[in-house]
């Protein structure tokens, strides 16, 4: 897994570099916000240790939250999401278990896999970020329209992302 380090650096600079100078800047009505910095924990091999992952998805949250003045809520989501995703992962998992030495990418598993992976980690990731955001419940319908809103425009950039970006290996 170490050869893929200088990937893993460029990836996780290049989704905060786009998360905070260009996605941050979209909003329509406070009811879509992308979040495409969760690709990064997505795409982590499906081999690296809970504690690195943990580690890694603070630092990619805490990174969006120094540069978008959101004191440990993107820190705290991402931690969540990164906590779920070997039980999301061990769901979706094939019957013939995952390809060694393989990443969570539509070239591996199909855009069918894909989806219900990304889509439920999506989901968990927004809406724990948005509920924390909010404080409260009391705007629960208001801030359930917006978590779908937004996790189907993430999934559409995390899609689109997939399929430029990444080559299949089938």
């Amino acid at each position: 897994m170490i050869k893929y380090l200088p990937k893993y650096i460029i990836l996780f600079i290049s989704v905060v570099f786009v998360q905070i100078f260009l996605l941050n800047q979209v909003q329509f009505s406070g009811f879509l916000n992308p979040y495409l910095y969760i690709l990064f924990i997505l795409l982590l091999p499906f081999e690296i240790l809970n504690s690195w992952l943990l580690l890694l998805a603070f630092l990619l949250g805490i990174s969006i939250d120094l540069f978008s003045g959101t004191p440990g809520m993107h820190a705290s989501a991402s931690v969540f999401m990164a906590f779920a995703r070997p039980y999301v992962l061990k769901i979706f998992a094939p019957r013939e278990g995952y390809i060694p030495q393989s990443i969570p990418t539509i070239g591996y598993y199909g855009a069918k896999w894909f989806i219900k992976y990304a889509l439920t980690l999506t989901f968990i990731h927004h809406a724990f970020l948005f509920f924390i955001e909010i404080g409260r419940f009391d705007f629960f319908f208001t801030t359930t329209l917006r978590i779908i809103l937004s996790t189907i425009f993430t999934m559409i950039l995390l899609l689109a992302v997939q399929l430029l970006f990444f080559k299949s290996k089938k």
